[in-house]
């Protein structure tokens, strides 16, 4: 009797413990994985953090192990406000029927742990007890139960869990999706957040667009506490993350049957969007060249929808240096003066406009505003029109962009939109905007137009 009072207080005071108490099928000990996720899922309950976020393989775990947290927490603490958030309104009302059927269990059998051997003090509030809205005895509307066309009006969390928003590939594909997903997590759940709450948000990484990407950006921006769980199902040394859930073989076998960016969306936690990027590797620079020469290279916002995108670079020895890049939406009345002033404090000494459409005005009103503001005729304007296809040179010239174009250490910061647009451009389509690939292609096609004259030159004898 000993030995089980102590099971049980340990089951208490260990997240883990409890899993595996009550299911030791799959929370085995052997399995280190999971114990590690137990683990800091309970750390982060009881820490400062603020916001963790977990991806990991399907049927690995994270689910069932967000429900078993939940029916944990209420045992530390019989008045936890959980809302918990899944993609429709019959995923969250089973994560709902879970934590709450788990604490409702009646012992059958003397031999089997339930939940109230463990806590006996917590119980379902009788009379309310709907699938999707419950309380505990001795407090008030404990649990909540949502979705994106769900409700949350009236209800304060404490602990809220948003599990698998995004249902498939075409969701993840589809930017007003997860631009719905965004604005419903923003505007609804974190409205109900109560002070010094916590955030768990566990998903498949489909998009870094998706509310996981956009999260780790947002919540540390604003400088909060996150912490991130990220596994691959299949590991860098060639062993599998859990052979008796996902074998090798049967990991192939998906690979194969899925494709290999839907495979590595849901085994690898590698967005699709960058597992199909064009621009695989990109090189940087801490400390820049003597440059031979400084340029711009300028793509006009052909359309209202349109970018924008002006970059400035060094040339050395063949090859690109971006220095300054000024890429935004807003309307010709603030882009040209940025514009001039981006060249002027640049120091460029050529600029090359595109002027395709309004590009040619464009270029007119720049090279008016560096003289009326600045009072010089540098740099040269130069306009040119575009005539090939678009997509066709952005794709041809992306080996170049790669193997001779630098871009500062901390690009990502300094221009979070470029950064986003370059670094997450589709090979096979399926952009939002081109603009940034555009104008990267236009410095990659001068400065490779350039070298190769140089070459020709000295081959030449000239």
């Amino acid at each position: 009797m000993l030995r089980r009072d102590l099971e049980l207080e340990l089951a208490r005071k260990d997240f883990f413990y409890y899993c595996n108490l009550l299911a030791p099928d799959f929370y085995k000990e052997d399995r280190k994985f999971l114990k590690d996720i137990c683990e800091q899922m309970q750390d982060f309950y009881f820490s400062s953090d603020d916001v963790l976020i977990i991806n990991v393989p399907p049927r690995h775990g994270k689910s069932r192990s967000a429900v078993m947290l939940t029916q944990w927490v209420f045992g530390q603490n019989v008045h936890e406000k959980v809302m918990t958030g899944s993609y429709n309104e019959t995923l969250s009302t089973t994560f709902s029927k879970s934590v709450r059927n788990a604490i409702q269990e009646v012992k059958a059998d003397e031999n089997i742990t339930v939940y109230s051997d463990v806590f006996p003090d917590v119980k379902i509030k009788q009379g309310d007890g709907a699938m999707n809205l419950w309380s505990l005895e001795g407090s008030y509307s404990n649990y909540l139960a949502t979705s994106p066309t769900g409700t949350a009006t009236g209800f304060g969390a404490s602990l809220m869990i948003i599990d698998d928003l995004i249902k498939n590939s075409e969701e993840a594909f589809n930017e007003n999706v997860l631009e719905k997903h965004w604005s419903w997590f923003t505007n609804t759940m974190l409205s109900r957040l109560e002070e010094n709450g916590k955030v768990i948000i566990i998903m498949t990484r489909w998009s870094s667009n998706d509310l996981a990407g956009k999260a780790l950006d947002h919540f540390n921006q604003e400088h909060k506490q996150v912490r991130h769980i990220s596994l691959k199902a299949y590991q860098d040394d060639g062993s599998m993350l859990c052979d008796d859930i996902l074998s090798k073989e049967s990991y192939e076998m998906k690979v194969r049957a899925m494709g290999l960016e839907v495979a590595s969306a849901n085994y690898q936690q590698i967005p699709i969007d960058l597992e199909g990027k064009l621009y695989k590797n990109l090189k940087t620079y801490a400390e820049p060249p003597e440059f031979t020469d400084v340029r711009a290279y300028i793509d006009t916002a052909d359309t209202g929808s349109d970018y924008l995108c002006a970059i400035v670079y060094g040339v050395y020895s063949g090859e690109a240096y971006i220095l300054d890049v000024l890429h935004t939406i807003e309307g010709m009345e603030v882009t040209e003066p940025a514009t001039a002033k981006l060249l002027h404090e640049n120091g460029a000494k050529l600029a090359i406009i595109e002027s395709n459409n309004g590009g040619r005005g464009f270029a007119r009103n720049v090279e008016s505003l560096l003289y009326s503001t600045y009072q010089t005729r540098k740099p040269s304007i130069k306009q040119y029109h575009q005539s090939k296809n678009k997509l066709a040179r952005i794709l041809s010239n992306s080996t170049f962009v790669m193997d001779h174009i630098y871009f500062p250490v901390n690009w990502r910061d300094r221009w979070p939109d470029f950064y986003k647009a370059i670094t997450t451009y589709q090979k096979e389509g399926r952009n939002k905007h081109d603009d940034a690939p555009d104008a990267l292609t236009g410095v990659a096609e001068n400065v490779e137009g350039n070298k190769l004259k140089t070459m020709n030159k000295s081959i030449l004898g000239l």
